[in-house]
């Protein structure tokens, strides 16, 4: 668990790429940039999805500048037990248990013994796919 981050330009941002809007890391879903104009730099406008908390976030700023990428970590998990709200994986290299949030779409295909792949930045973990199941 590490808040590493990493600076590159704002012009390299694409979608699907990573990057951290007041401090949370996003996935990016679309930028918009403005043509140069008389007193300036081209400005891009950002818009990004949190991946651990899925609201979305715009940002200004000029194309010139630094973005702040942060380093995500993915891992592969076992399902130990699941609950309403929660499930209880296992990493598979520490074998380390933690809880994360149910993701709605995935509670159909979520049984104990199931392989996951978790993506982790900072202190937050969320599952991503179903690698694999018993």
């Amino acid at each position: 668990m590490s808040d590493e981050i990493t600076y590159g330009s704002m012009s390299d941002i694409k979608p699907g790429r990573f990057i951290l809007i007041d401090g949370i890391a996003c996935r990016v879903v679309g930028v918009d940039t403005s043509k140069p104009g008389k007193h300036g730099a081209a400005k891009m406008r950002i818009t990004a999805v949190g991946i651990f908390d899925g609201t979305k976030r715009t940002m200004l700023s000029p194309s010139t500048a630094d973005a702040q990428i942060p380093v995500i970590t993915k891992t592969k998990a076992q399902v130990v037990s699941v609950a309403d709200s929660t499930v209880q994986l296992m990493n598979l290299e520490t074998y380390e248990t933690y809880d994360v949030p149910m993701q709605e779409e995935l509670r159909d295909q979520l049984k104990p013994g199931a392989e996951v792949e978790v993506m982790e930045y900072g202190a937050n973990r969320t599952m991503t796919r179903i690698l694999g199941s018993v």
